[in-house]
C-alpha cells in the first residue's frame, strides 16, 4: 500500500471511529434524558459503565475532545450523586462509591496522555514489538503514566524489551537511556 493510500485508510478510519462515538454519545444522552425518576439502579450503573467507556473512546480520538470529555464527565458527576444518594445509610456502600470515583478521577488523568490513550484502546496500533520502543520515546510523564498499566511481570518484561531495544541501536539516544532507568526505577 502506498502511502498516501495508507494516509487515506487512516484518515477514513479516524472519521469512522469519530462518528462511532458522536452517535454512542448522542445515545446515551438521550437514555440519561429519558430516564424516570425511580428507575432500577442496574439501568443506572450500564449507564454509568457505558459513560466511562466513551471517556475512554473520546481519548483515543485524533483531535482535541475536551468538551465531550468535561460533558461526559459531568454527567457522570450526576449519576454519581444520585447513586450516593440511594447509598447514604450503607457506610460499606458509601466507602466502595468513594474509592470508586477516586479510581475514574486517576484513569481519567492518565487518558490525558495520549499513550496511555492509545494503549488502552481495543484496537491499539501499539503492538508488542512496538511497545518498548514506543516508551522509551515518550516523555518521562507520560511513561509515567503508561507505567501505572502494567503488572510487575509486564514491567519485568518490558524492562528486558526495553535493554534489548537500547542495545541493538548503533547510537546512544540518552533520552531513551533515561527512560530505561525510569522504568527500572518504577520497576524497583
Amino acid at each position: 500500500m502506498r502511502d498516501d493510500d495508507m494516509l487515506l485508510e487512516m484518515q477514513r478510519l479516524d472519521h469512522d471511529e469519530l462518528l462511532d462515538f458522536l452517535d454512542r454519545w448522542r445515545l446515551i444522552v438521550q437514555r440519561a434524558a429519558a430516564l424516570q425518576p425511580n428507575v432500577g439502579s442496574e439501568v443506572v450503573l450500564e449507564l454509568k459503565e457505558q459513560l466511562d467507556r466513551l471517556y475512554e473512546m473520546s481519548a483515543g480520538l485524533a483531535e482535541d475532545h475536551s468538551a465531550n470529555q468535561t460533558a461526559i464527565a459531568q454527567l457522570l458527576e450526576v449519576i454519581m450523586r444520585n447513586i450516593e444518594r440511594g447509598a447514604a445509610g450503607d457506610s460499606k456502600a458509601r466507602d466502595e462509591l468513594a474509592q470508586e470515583r477516586e479510581a475514574r478521577a486517576v484513569h481519567f488523568q492518565l487518558l490525558e496522555h495520549p499513550l496511555v490513550a492509545d494503549l488502552l484502546h481495543p484496537q491499539s496500533t501499539i503492538g508488542a514489538a512496538e511497545l518498548a520502543p514506543s516508551l522509551l520515546s515518550e516523555t518521562p510523564d507520560a511513561l509515567a503514566a503508561a507505567l501505572q498499566l502494567f503488572d510487575l511481570e509486564q514491567l519485568t518484561q518490558l524492562y528486558t524489551d526495553a535493554q534489548r531495544c537500547l542495545a541493538a541501536s548503533e547510537m546512544s539516544v540518552p533520552a531513551a537511556d533515561q527512560r530505561l532507568r525510569q522504568i527500572a526505577a518504577h520497576l524497583a
